[in-house]
Order: C-alpha cells, then sequence, then structure tokens
C-alpha cells in the first residue's frame, strides 16, 4: 500500500482499515480478557478480584514534543503512565484501550511507530490491547490510554490510609526524568538557533531513558508479597514527591517529615543538576515523570525493608497538627509545598 516514496497515507485506509490494520498485530495473553478488539466494547470477567480502572492522556504540546521524543518511545510511554497507576493500587495490569487523535501529517509508518512502542509495552507488561478510538486533531497529536488492573480486595492499597508513626518510603531514585527534560529542551534550543549543530547527549543515557521510556515498578508489587509487606498507602511519584506526599497527607488526614538528606538521586541526575545550577532536591521533589511509589509501612515493617536496594526510608508520617515538612540540611525546616506539574496552571 506504501508509495513510491515508502509512505502510506492514512486517508488510504480510512478510520476502520486503520483500526483493522493494527489491530492485527494484537495478541491476548489473560485469561479474564474475555473479548477484545472487533466489538462496541471489550469484556473483561473479573472473577472474585477487584477491578483498577484508571486513564491518563498525553497532548503534544503539552506533554511531550516530537522535535525530540520518538514515537515508538511515546507510545511506550503512554502505556507504562497507567500501568504505574495501576501499582500504585498495590494491583496487576491486564488490559488497556488506547484513543488517538491525529492530523493528516502522520502517515501510517508513523502511526505503526506509536503502536510498535504500544505493544512493546504489552508485551514487557503482558497487558492486553482489547480496544480504542480513533478520531481526527486540529491542534497535534493526542494519546489517551485506559488501563485495567485486579487486585484481590485484602491486598488493594489507597492513598487515603496512611496513619500517624507510618513509615514514609520510595523506590528507586528520583530527579532523573526532570534532569533529562531539561538536557533535551536545552539541545533543543541550540538546535533551533544553528541546524549544523549535533545534540550533545552523549553520557546521560539514564536521565534520558528516564524521560523518553519511563518503566512502572511492577517489580515492587512483586517484592511487597515476597517480603510479606502490606503498604498502609501508596501512590505513584508523576508529578514530583512534594505533590504526591501532600496528596497522601490530605487524603489521609495527616502530616509528614521527610528527610532532603534520604532522597535518593542518580549521580547523573546530580551531575547535570549542578551543570543547570540547579539544587538536585528540587529536581525530585518538583521535577516529577519518574513513575517511582512513594508508599508508607508501618513501623514493624521496618526490618523487612530494611537494607533492599530497591526501597529508601524518607521519612515519617506526623499528625494534621504537625503540618507537612521538609528537614533539610543543618535541620532547617521548610514547609513542604506542591510545585510540581500542573496542567492547568497558567505558565508565564
Amino acid at each position: 500500500m506504501a508509495n513510491s516514496e515508502g509512505r502510506t497515507e492514512l486517508e488510504e485506509l480510512g478510520e476502520f482499515g486503520l483500526i483493522q490494520h493494527l489491530a492485527k498485530h494484537v495478541e491476548i495473553k489473560n485469561k479474564s480478557t474475555a473479548l477484545g478488539i472487533g466489538d462496541d466494547a471489550a469484556l473483561i470477567n473479573p472473577g472474585k478480584k477487584q477491578l483498577v480502572l484508571t486513564t491518563d492522556m498525553l497532548v503534544e504540546g503539552v506533554h511531550f514534543d516530537l522535535t525530540y521524543t520518538p514515537l515508538k518511545h511515546l507510545g511506550y510511554k503512554a502505556v507504562v503512565v497507567n500501568i504505574s497507576d495501576v501499582c500504585a493500587m498495590n494491583a496487576t495490569s491486564s488490559q488497556i484501550t488506547v484513543s488517538i487523535a491525529l492530523s493528516n501529517r502522520f502517515s501510517l509508518e508513523a502511526i505503526e511507530e506509536l503502536y510498535a512502542g504500544i505493544m512493546l509495552a504489552c508485551k514487557n507488561y503482558n497487558v492486553d490491547l482489547v480496544g480504542g478510538d480513533t478520531t481526527s486533531s486540529l491542534s497535534g497529536l493526542i494519546i489517551s490510554v485506559t488501563a485495567t488492573g485486579f487486585a484481590d480486595k485484602k491486598d488493594m492499597v489507597l492513598r487515603s490510609t496512611a496513619k500517624e508513626h507510618d513509615l514514609m518510603c520510595v523506590t528507586g531514585d528520583l530527579g532523573g526524568a526532570y534532569m533529562g527534560l531539561q538536557l533535551l529542551e536545552r539541545e533543543k534550543t541550540v538546535f533551533q538557533a544553528d541546524e549544523n549543530m549535533q545534540p550533545d547527549l552523549e553520557g546521560n543515557d539514564y536521565i534520558l531513558e528516564r524521560q523518553l521510556k519511563p518503566e512502572a515498578r511492577t517489580d515492587i508489587i512483586k517484592l511487597f508479597k515476597e517480603l510479606k509487606v502490606k503498604p498502609t498507602s501508596m501512590i505513584d511519584i508523576s508529578d514530583g514527591l512534594s505533590s504526591e506526599a501532600l496528596h497522601i497527607c490530605h487524603s489521609s488526614d495527616v502530616g509528614c517529615n521527610i528527610y532532603e538528606e534520604k532522597i535518593p538521586l542518580d549521580h547523573q541526575t546530580i551531575q547535570m543538576a549542578h551543570e543547570f545550577k540547579i539544587d538536585p532536591s528540587i529536581c525530585a521533589l518538583s521535577g516529577g515523570e519518574d513513575y517511582e511509589l512513594l508508599f508508607t509501612v508501618n513501623q514493624k515493617d521496618h526490618d523487612k525493608i530494611k537494607g533492599n536496594p530497591n526501597i529508601t526510608i524518607i521519612g515519617h508520617i506526623t499528625s494534621k497538627a504537625e503540618g507537612c515538612q521538609l528537614i533539610g540540611k543543618g535541620d532547617v525546616v521548610h514547609e513542604l509545598t506542591a510545585q510540581g506539574w500542573d496542567s492547568l496552571l497558567k505558565k508565564n
């Protein structure tokens, strides 16, 4: 169907032709998927477990820039950000639907590249693509992914159930995705000023991957079961550590103390932050898009998680009256404030 230039125009397929073309590459792996793509809706049999449902939308010019975001990476990330939300409920993802709005500037080959990333994420996380929608757009590419997941009722974790004296913990390290974005934006500016300049990205693979191709911490959900630990509350870190900590505290009607020196940072994040003259802790507190997990555990589980390389204890839950505080260097106390991403705030 490709023309002499190796480009297939989407108008040659039409909406239903595109859906049929993409559906050919979809495989069903979960028994709970009763019916996938091909009808008015997918059918999922929840059995005896609780069903988790979450949706995230990525909008060109707001959440991503195609100047430096490969379409395959974008498709992968669009799935991962939803699976991360399912993880935050201590659940396991099973199905997704994908809806896209696009203009005729995109060819079939471009959309195939986007869906190659989507299908790679489905393979890596063992989820089924069971449907979605396509429509036209006059304002760039829009991707909306809905994910479902399942968990036994006894295993479900909310953000509203943290208790005073609980330990506050994070997985992995923070701030890398934000510094990856800063690096990409800097090199885009340099390229726009002189198209003969090649981007200087060498030696920064880790923070670039944190931004362009993040991973959901499904391994931590398995780790909890192995350690026989159930978090008392949990949330994924999409909008910065400060914002997510405040979400837990406000939902649970508690306060918290977070110790700045305990926040885990990768050496590449620290190095790039210094290059940009940014306090590395700010990258973690306000940067966002790390898709790690912030959770609380009862103090009796301290020995089970202590020393685990995947988990860092960064503070503890206090009473609501004590407020939400960041204990900085030299024991200087700062009020914890949310300065993470908010797509509806007016930008200068």
